[in-house]
């Protein structure tokens, strides 16, 4: 009798246990199961996950926790094997809702783009006492009256208001007289638009070394949005490279200009470069006198698009600032790039071969700057710049960008913009992975004839600028359209 007591106490003991872990299991695959409904949760609402992939996501999600659920139910020691498949399945979960979450982020932060921004400054000599504004209330300060009088008035206002009087204002005519003022010591300080300081620097010598920003005041302007385009039926969308080191709304000139011709139904896409010193007019800006086409990012990102629409007679639903700089962090992300080369050349301490090149960010963005080392100059410098674009475009719609997401997407949004909404962004990347088709990609130039000439910008100073080739640019809309028509 005793030893039979003995054994059931053994066998209470011993079942105690397993009965505990098995609690424990069932628990934890609860918490896949609430993982579970939060991935797909996340995933319909982003937009970006084609329905028949979601539906079979949730159905092969389903079926992993009835049979990690289903082994907590198993007496022997094979349950054990159910909470380490749960355990692994909800740290994927979690991991994967994690990085959707901010794959959403990103396309919160970067689409939707509605305003413009003209960072407004006042600059004074290097070796200027002053420190602030109230140190410079009694100063001279020069205003350029050629143009951007609006966001000047605004900036005077603006000083006013903090120094608390009005200021000693002189005019002059163009900003380079006024720039001029300021280093010869006419004015002790001067306001103008932060996106004239490359203006600046191209025509007086060491401008950007010689002079310091005492303050600056940012003046936001709403952009006319286009109207509503879909991005499952051919569109034109504008790519503006630009150098700033300030929030990436900021007005400045555009040193890369390609149009971006996309057709969906054919899976073509058409770049087309326009060299940065295009001699042409602005609208709604110059009048009849022509300037750069960089130039007119100074006025806004919708000016470039207008002028770009001017120019080959067609419209441009989207657009999309890049800073260039960024361009090193982007395709170090990707994994590098495979970048084919026109010419064998060396540019930035590297060597590029003649035909197909691996480059990492340094390297094609070296790659991307370089002019002089060629005789058709800026020219094959846009033609280099498609080169890079085509091969980040090609890296971006392969398998390459899921290894690299993560990294992609904590990098690029404080440096890319667009108008496009995060609605029409998740529809056109559910539909590339709805179909997974891959996608002929073609390159286009426009060209023309160097001169001199004054700019409307930069006052009567003579620039470089190129005319355009008006034969040439005929061509290049023709075959915009004919992508457009699928043709």
């Amino acid at each position: 009798m005793e030893q039979h007591r003995r054994h059931t106490r053994g066998g209470k003991h011993r079942h105690g246990k397993p009965k505990q872990k098995h609690l424990a299991g069932k628990l934890i695959t609860l918490v896949q199961l609430v993982l579970s409904v939060a991935f797909i949760i996340v995933a319909w609402n982003s937009g970006m996950v084609p329905m028949k992939y979601l539906a079979a996501l949730t159905a092969v999600l389903l079926i992993l926790f009835a049979l990690t659920f289903g082994l907590q139910y198993v007496q022997n020691k094979i349950f054990i094997l159910g909470i380490v498949l749960s355990v692994l399945i909800s740290i994927g979960l979690a991991a994967g809702t994690f990085y959707l979450s901010k794959a959403n982020r990103l396309l919160e932060d970067v689409g939707g783009a509605t305003y413009k921004t003209d960072n407004m400054i006042v600059v004074v000599r290097k070796d200027d006492m002053a420190q602030n504004l109230l140190d410079a209330a009694n100063y001279r300060f020069g205003v350029q009256t050629a143009v951007d009088q609006e966001n000047t008035q605004l900036m005077r206002e603006d000083v006013e208001s903090a120094v608390g009087r009005e200021l000693l204002v002189v005019e002059y005519p163009s900003i380079q007289e006024e720039a001029q003022a300021l280093l010869d010591g006419t004015i002790d300080a001067a306001i103008y638009n932060e996106a004239f300081a490359g203006i600046l620097d191209e025509s007086i010598e060491g401008y950007a070394d010689q002079v310091r920003i005492l303050y600056q005041y940012g003046i936001d302007t709403p952009i006319e949005q286009e109207e509503e385009a879909n991005v499952e039926e051919p569109f034109n969308i504008y790519i503006s490279g630009i150098d700033v080191s300030g929030p990436i709304t900021t007005n400045s000139r555009s040193d890369v200009n390609i149009i971006m011709t996309v057709n969906p139904n054919t899976k073509k896409i058409l770049l087309t470069t326009t060299p940065r010193d295009y001699y042409v007019t602005l609208p709604g800006v110059s009048g009849e006198a022509r300037d750069k086409l960089t130039h007119a990012g100074i006025y806004g990102v919708d000016v470039s698009m207008s002028t770009l629409e001017n120019i080959y007679g067609i419209d441009i639903s989207y657009y999309a600032r890049v800073n260039f700089t960024s361009l090193i962090t982007i395709v170090d992300a990707l994994g590098g790039v495979d970048v084919n080369s026109q010419y064998a050349f060396e540019a930035g301490g590297y060597s590029f071969q003649q035909g197909m090149n691996t480059l990492n960010g340094k390297q094609a963005l070296a790659f991307s700057r370089e002019r002089h080392s060629f005789a058709d100059g800026d020219n094959q410098r846009g033609r280099n710049q498609e080169a890079v674009l085509t091969a980040i475009l090609q890296k971006a719609m392969s398998p390459a960008i899921l290894t690299n997401a993560s990294q992609i997407i904590a990098s690029v949004s404080d440096s890319v913009e667009t108008n496009m909404t995060q609605d029409e962004m998740a529809k056109f990347i559910n539909m590339q992975l709805s179909d997974g088709a891959s996608w002929s990609i073609e390159s286009q130039a426009a060209t023309g004839s160097g001169d001199n000439q004054a700019c409307f910008s930069s006052g009567s100073q003579l620039l470089y600028v190129m005319w355009p080739d008006e034969a040439v640019v005929s061509g290049l809309a023709n075959k915009m359209q004919l992508v457009l028509e699928g043709k």
